[in-house]
Formats: structure tokens, C-alpha cells, sequence
């Protein structure tokens, strides 16, 4: 989640045009994810690491289809947590599938904290846990004051930091041309089909930001043209350049160094074609990219958590606010992310996030299977979305499954978790006009 959402609230009246649509889904996905992911994307798939990215941007192009057509049917600042209780009601299953969004976001505020103090730890002379703890933890908590005093203060730069980060991207692609070796990502390169989509899915949480576009709905102009055009426009950019900056890091650096530079590849990646200082502008490039990102995880997750507790489906107290902020949802996933990106690997946390992605993209698929005679929908791109997803979701549990099966267990306690947040609610709380909170409520 990248920090231009913090230009979709009411706060800002301001209407979106469909370059600012664009912008927004195209600084969601290029935002931590890339920087993050990036080096054991590679580390996996082997020379077939641009593969993986087009495989990947293929299912997110496929879900970009249905939440076009929900976003346009259904347009509201809601976006997920609204077509899924549209389209099934509101009962313990789209609860707990809500809720797992939540969580998902959660997870990728964790993997944004990890990447932003890899990358800073290479501007330190020694790089020790302690000092990853601390750089972890502050990547945090900084971001939790700015949050709590003056939210906006970092939003006012974001565009900036974005077309730096893209303009610095750019650069390391064109130039990088010039390095590849075309031998690195010939076909005796590539690791086992398994590997290959295991990572695309591993992956596949560098591409989520797209459906912060559906929480702009109310703003943007002419959204039933707009909308559907900035889904697909920067569904399609991020591919290409995705699948064009694995295929520089691969084909720039031997195995040897990307083993040992995987959780800062794309600086080192630019090291061939612009030497050191090609590695320190991507450093810094990450950083800004990665702190901004955190930034706005915390304040979008915040209001996620706000709204989800609106529709009965999270505590109430969550969905009060101080100060007219939702400081009660920003303190407690501040405090979950803080937990588990001390303590959680690299791997598990990005294999964590895709699934939960992938189950809420699965889902917002079939609310479009559903709602088709409402959204103008063919049922049968929405059905591939839904199977793009699930065998996706698949590949990467059983990858999982064969290389490290200890993870599941984290997968699982994730999406239990969700789940057993919603049966608590509903019992505790119930919901208007239920008894126990356990049968359908629909929502029209």
C-alpha cells in the first residue's frame, strides 16, 4: 500500500482524473513490495525470475477485470470490504474474510519494515541484528507518530517520491540493458515449473496496491470510464516493468552475488551499469519508498480496520476515533506489525501476504461471479480470475509444503486467526438483528 491514498480520503475534495487513478494503483504496487520481494523472487525462479513477475502480473490483471467492474457498480471508499459484503452479506464468512484483508495489510507492513532496514543497513559500517531490530522497529513507530500528530505531513511529498522512485527504476532498467548477460536467463537457468509459479506467488504481493483504486471511486471523475481504463493502465505499466527489472538483476549479477546481496538485489543489481553510485541511488530510493509506504499502510490499515468494525465484523472500539482519527485501529496494528516483523523471517512473511491476497482476490472474483448481471460482467473472465487465483494460491502452499513446511503453520495461524476474531465478535457483540451473529445479512 503506497502513500497516495492518502489522497482518496473525504479530507480531500479534490476529483481524481485518470492520470491521478493511475498513479495511485501504479505507487500502490511499486511501492515496498518490489524492494522487498525482489531478491528471493530470483533466489527461487533462477533465471526464469522475469516469468515468474509476467505470471504473476497475469493474475492481478485477470482480478484488475472484476474489481473494474465492481469499483464502477459499486463505487465507494469501502472498495474490498464493500464487494465482498455486497455480493455474500454480511455472516462469518465474509467476515472472516475482511477481517484476513486486515491481517494481509498487516503482513505487508511487516515486509515493508523488513525491506526498508535492509536497505538501510547498507548505509551503516556494520550490519548487526540489533541494528535490523532497531531500524525495523523505528520503520515502524515513526511512522505511528507521524500518523497520530499530523498524518498529512508525509502525503505532501508523495508524488515526488514517487516519480523519483520511477525515474530511478527507469534508469536502472536502461541501463542495465547494456550489462545483461544472456546466458543468466537462458533456459538452463530456470528452476523447476514448481519453483517458477511458487515464486510469481511469493511475489504476488508486490502487486496488491492496484486495488487501492477502488477506495477513489467517490472521487474520481467520470469514474465509469475512468476507473475500468486506470485499473488496466497501470496494471499493465507495473508488469512490463517488473518483468523488465528481474530481468536486468538476473542477468547482471552472477548467482554467487545475488545469494548474497537477496535482500537488497535492485541495488545491487545496479552496481554493473552505474557503479556505486547507481547502488546508492536505489538505497536511498528504497528507503523513501519503503518509510512512505509504511506510512501509508498504517493510515490506510487504520481506516480499514475503522470500516470493517462498522460493518460489525471487528470490535467497536475500533471503529471509534480520537481526535476525528481512528487511533484505537493505528496503536493496534502498529503494535501486530511491530510483533511480527521482529519476529517472523523474510519468506514467511511474504508467503503470508500473497496467500492472504490471494484468498481476498479469489473472493472479490467470485463476489463478480455473483453481482455479473449486476456489473455487466462475463461470468467467465471473473470464473478464470477466481481459478488464476486459487491455483495460484495452491502452487504456493505446495511449494511451501516441499521447501519449508514450518510456514504453513504461520499461513494457517494467520487465516485461523481471522476467522476466530469473527466467531469472537459475533458471539460478544452479535449483530443488528441477529441472535448469535451467525446468519446472513445481505446487503442491498
Amino acid at each position: 500500500m503506497e502513500s497516495l491514498t492518502l489522497k482518496t480520503s473525504t479530507e480531500d475534495s479534490r476529483q481524481i482524473t485518470f492520470w491521478g487513478a493511475v498513479s495511485i494503483g501504479v505507487g500502490g504496487m511499486v511501492g515496498g513490495g518490489i524492494f522487498a520481494v525482489l531478491g528471493l523472487a530470483v533466489l527461487l525462479a533462477g533465471g526464469a525470475a522475469p516469468l515468474s513477475f509476467l505470471i504473476a502480473g497475469v493474475v492481478a490483471l485477470l482480478t484488475a477485470y472484476s474489481y473494474a467492474k465492481l469499483s464502477v457498480t459499486y463505487p465507494s471508499q469501502g472498495g474490498t470490504v464493500i464487494f465482498i459484503d455486497r455480493a455474500f452479506g454480511i455472516d462469518l464468512f465474509t467476515g472472516g474474510l475482511n477481517n484476513l484483508l486486515w491481517l494481509s495489510y498487516i503482513v505487508t507492513l511487516s515486509l515493508y519494515a523488513v525491506a526498508f532496514a535492509n536497505y538501510a543497513a547498507t548505509l551503516f559500517p556494520a550490519d548487526t541484528p540489533v541494528l535490523r531490530h532497531l531500524l525495523i522497529s523505528g520503520g515502524i513507530l515513526v511512522p505511528t507518530l507521524l500518523n497520530m500528530t499530523s498524518p498529512r505531513l508525509i502525503s505532501r511529498t508523495e508524488t515526488y517520491v514517487v516519480a523519483i522512485k520511477i525515474a530511478i527504476l527507469v534508469l536502472v532498467v536502461v541501463c542495465g540493458f547494456f550489462t545483461i548477460d544472456p546466458a543468466r536467463i537462458a533456459p538452463a537457468t530456470w528452476s523447476t515449473p514448481l519453483s517458477i509459479v511458487g515464486a510469481a506467488m511469493i511475489m504476488f504481493v508486490a502487486y496488491e496496491g492496484f486495488e487501492l483504486i477502488a477506495n477513489t471511486a467517490t472521487n474520481v471523475t467520470n469514474y465509469k470510464v475512468t476507473l475500468p481504463r486506470a485499473y488496466y493502465t497501470s496494471v499493465i505499466f507495473v508488469i512490463v516493468l517488473y518483468t523488465l527489472i528481474a530481468m536486468v538483476t538476473v542477468g547482471a549479477l552472477s548467482p554467487a552475488k545475488l545469494a548474497g546481496a537477496a535482500d537488497f538485489a535492485l541495488a545491487e543489481a545496479a552496481k554493473p551499469s552505474l557503479g556505486p553510485v547507481g547502488f546508492g541511488l536505489v538505497a536511498v530510493s528504497a528507503i523513501l519508498a519503503t518509510f512512505s509506504a509504511i506510512n501509508a499502510t498504517l493510515y490506510g490499515s487504520a481506516r480499514l480496520a475503522y470500516t470493517i468494525a462498522e460493518e460489525n465484523e471487528l470490535p467497536p472500539f475500533l471503529g471509534k476515533k480520537l481526535w476525528n482519527q481512528p487511533v484505537a485501529g493505528l496503536l493496534l496494528t502498529a503494535l501486530l506489525a511491530l510483533f511480527l516483523s521482529n519476529l517472523a523471517d523474510l519468506t514467511s512473511i511474504s508467503t503470508m501476504g500473497s496467500a492472504g491476497f490471494l484468498v481476498i482476490f479469489a473472493a472479490v472474483n467470485a463476489a463478480n461471479v455473483v453481482k455479473a448481471p449486476e456489473t455487466g460482467s462475463r461470468r467467465s473472465i471473473a470464473l478464470l480470475g477466481v481459478t488464476a487465483c486459487l491455483f495460484a494460491l495452491v502452487a504456493l502452499v505446495w511449494r511451501t509444503f516441499r521447501d519449508d513446511p514450518e510456514q504453513l503453520w504461520v499461513l494457517g495461524i494467520m487465516i485461523a486467526l481471522a476467522f476466530v476474531i469473527e466467531v469472537a465478535v459475533a458471539v460478544i457483540y452479535g449483530r443488528p438483528g441477529q441472535e448469535a451473529g451467525f446468519s446472513r445479512q445481505r446487503i442491498d
